[in-house]
């Protein structure tokens, strides 16, 4: 039976605690494959704690790929190590230990370790209730943010008080990675809310994550093969092409991206979403995650670009770890936004550069100048060392999780309800719902517009035709306003 202490957790809650205990046990190999867990009810028993504390832990291990159900037999310890051999002490140590930059500089010998925003230029027009074209009671094709979750007070109060505390500062030019302030509270908040410990020099800040591709690429050499995600995000396709460099598609499986795949294709630079997948919500397990990792190091010039877009945005358990934060080798470049967090207003992204990269990027990109406003970044360090953005982010999840609730329920109370199947509802922003329906998604799409409601097939998010899923469409649930969710419901109803 498994026994752990529970006397000094700190700030964790219990099953947080419980969540990292077992986490490091898998491991370490204490825990091997296969191994059966206790049931929820003896493991509570035997440590004092609640039948709910466990049930917690082990979810969010499951989210992460560490264990497996099987209905009416149990949890069981999935195989994290079949793919090749990795340090598990210094990967478990990693953060307690922290990595100086001497360290990090020398950790060579290391023991190598395993917005869809489709841009349609042919914009159907719809009818609404009034008999005018133009308006949709509801659109599924885009995360809409509301004006009243912006926190424009603070905002306001914040941008007063850099105007009057940082003169001097704002008149200055930024170096080309971007203001230190705000560097600074970005890495302090990927160590707290992500595990991942990052130098401040090693961000570089940009107006949007497609200027950070760019860069990336120019970084990397043009004559590298980027490998994208299918289904997948169009733009970021869309930008490779645009940059002249060589791309392809790479299959999915329930897991991710399949490795056979990333070989078979002759890819350098992987582009993925692992801890969120647009538009399918996959989390990518850990063993295909030290999968690909295995991969990038078989080569000097493979890497992976970890596009975590809206990781803040989990709405149930703990924020999947990032790639990133298990990459001792230094494969994995790091991307975020805060246009998701904050609104696509809000152009600042950045990116998290490997020790080996960061000279080079200095070296050969030092000319660029940061491309966002030293009065944004400013006004956001700030809003993100006082804890404004941490309540914010809170603030986000339960208006978001509580609109999730609400669409969910009014699809079970309706007609609907037989004819639909809803899948990665615990994912983030959207789900995925499969219909039953004797139309064609090109034949439901317009049925629906007629109705006032935009639907956005998952087969639109294809590029290989043999992968292609029809009948499932993304439910991007921001885009109805909860006035109108029983209405929308009850519209679809009348399709299928």
């Amino acid at each position: 039976m498994l026994t752990y202490s529970f006397a000094d957790i700190g700030s964790d809650s219990l099953y947080e605690h419980l969540y990292k205990c077992i986490k490091k046990d898998i491991k370490k190999g204490t825990l091997g494959k296969n191994e059966k867990l206790p049931s929820k009810r003896s493991l509570a028993k035997n440590l004092g704690i609640s039948v709910i504390t466990v049930e917690n832990a082990y979810a969010q291990l499951i989210a992460e790929g560490y264990i497996y159900s099987i209905a009416k037999k149990g949890y069981y310890v999935s195989d994290i190590k079949d793919t090749y051999d990795w340090d598990s002490d210094y990967e478990v140590n990693r953060h307690e230990r922290g990595m100086s930059d001497n360290i990090k500089n020398s950790a060579k010998q290391i023991e190598i370790v395993k917005e869809k925003m489709r841009d349609r230029i042919d914009e159907e027009f719809s009818v609404s209730d009034d008999g005018s074209e133009g308006k949709y009671i509801a659109d599924f094709t885009k995360n809409k943010m509301i004006s009243d979750m912006f926190p424009f007070t603070i905002w306001t109060k914040l941008i007063r008080e850099v105007l009057s505390e940082q003169q001097n500062a704002l008149m200055t030019n930024p170096p080309s990675g971007g203001a230190m302030e705000l560097r600074r509270a970005i890495a302090k908040h990927l160590k707290e809310f992500r595990g991942m410990i990052v130098a401040p020099k090693q961000i570089i800040i940009g107006a949007g994550t497609e200027y950070l591709y760019g860069l990336i690429i120019q970084l990397l050499g043009m004559d590298k093969k980027y490998g994208v995600e299918d289904p997948g995000y169009d733009k970021i396709s869309k930008i490779y092409r645009c940059h002249g460099v060589k791309q392809d598609y790479i299959g999915m499986d329930e897991y991710g991206v399949m490795p056979s795949q990333v070989s078979e294709k002759k890819i350098d630079i992987l582009h993925i979403t692992p801890s969120h997948h647009f538009p399918t919500g996959i989390v990518m397990p850990i063993s295909r995650r030290y999968e690909l990792l295995g991969w990038a190091n078989q080569d000097e010039k493979r890497y992976i670009i970890e596009d975590d877009y809206d990781s803040e945005l989990r709405l149930n358990g703990q924020p999947i770890p990032a790639l990133q934060s298990i990459d001792v080798s230094e494969k994995v470049i790091y991307i975020n936004t805060f246009t998701k967090t904050l609104s696509s207003t809000v152009r600042i992204s950045y990116m998290v550069l490997p020790e080996k990269l960061l000279e080079k990027f200095y070296r050969t990109l030092f000319f660029y100048s940061c491309t966002v406003s030293n009065f944004e970044q400013y006004t956001l360090a700030k809003f993100i060392d006082e804890g404004c953005f941490e309540k914010h982010i809170n603030r986000m999840r339960k208006y978001y999780s509580e609109k999730k609730k609400k669409f969910l329920a009014a699809i079970k109370k309706s007609k609907l309800n037989k004819y639909v199947t809803v899948h990665e509802e615990d994912a983030g922003l959207q789900f995925l719902m499969e219909i039953k329906t004797k139309y064609t998604d090109e034949e439901f799409v317009k049925r629906a517009n007629k109705l006032g409601i935009k639907m956005s097939p998952l087969s639109g998010f294809y590029h290989l035709e043999e992968n292609k899923s029809e009948r499932m469409f993304v439910m991007n649930y921001l885009g109805v306003e909860e006035n109108n969710i029983e209405k929308v419901v009850e519209k679809l109803s009348t399709i299928v």
